[in-house]
C-alpha cells in the first residue's frame, strides 16, 4: 500500500489531465465500459487505455472483469483523501482572511473617528 504522500502525488498527477478528469466525471454517474468512456474523445482506444491505466495506478478507478467486458468504476477514496488534504489549507486561508477582515474593520473604524 502507498503512503499518504505517494497516494496524494498519484492522485494530483492523474487529475492534472483534462481527459482523465472527464473520464472520472463520467464514472461518477456509474460504471462504464472502455468503449463508452472513449466515445466523446477524439483519440484511439489504446490512448484511452493509457489514461485508464494512470487512473488505475492512482487507485481512482477499479476495473472489473465479466468475461470480455472490463467495466470501470470510480473509487472515491483517493478523491476524499485529496479533498481532506486541501481542506486543511482552506481552514488556514479562511483564518487568515478573517484576521484580514478584522484588521480592515479596525482601520475603517480608525478613519471614521
Amino acid at each position: 500500500m502507498r503512503t499518504t504522500a505517494a497516494q496524494l502525488d498519484a492522485t494530483f498527477s492523474a487529475l492534472a489531465d483534462p481527459t482523465r478528469r472527464a473520464i472520472l466525471a463520467k464514472l461518477s454517474r456509474g460504471e462504464r465500459s472502455v468503449t463508452e468512456l472513449a466515445k466523446p474523445f477524439d483519440m484511439s482506444l489504446p490512448a484511452i487505455s493509457k489514461h485508464l491505466k494512470v487512473l488505475e495506478r492512482a487507485r481512482l478507478i477499479e476495473r472489473g472483469r465479466d468475461a470480455q467486458f472490463r467495466p470501470c468504476r470510480l473509487n472515491p477514496k483517493p478523491l476524499r483523501e485529496a479533498a481532506d488534504w486541501v481542506e486543511q489549507y482552506t481552514k488556514a486561508w479562511d483564518e487568515r482572511l478573517d484576521r484580514l477582515d478584522d484588521y480592515l474593520r479596525e482601520l475603517q473604524a480608525d478613519t471614521t473617528k
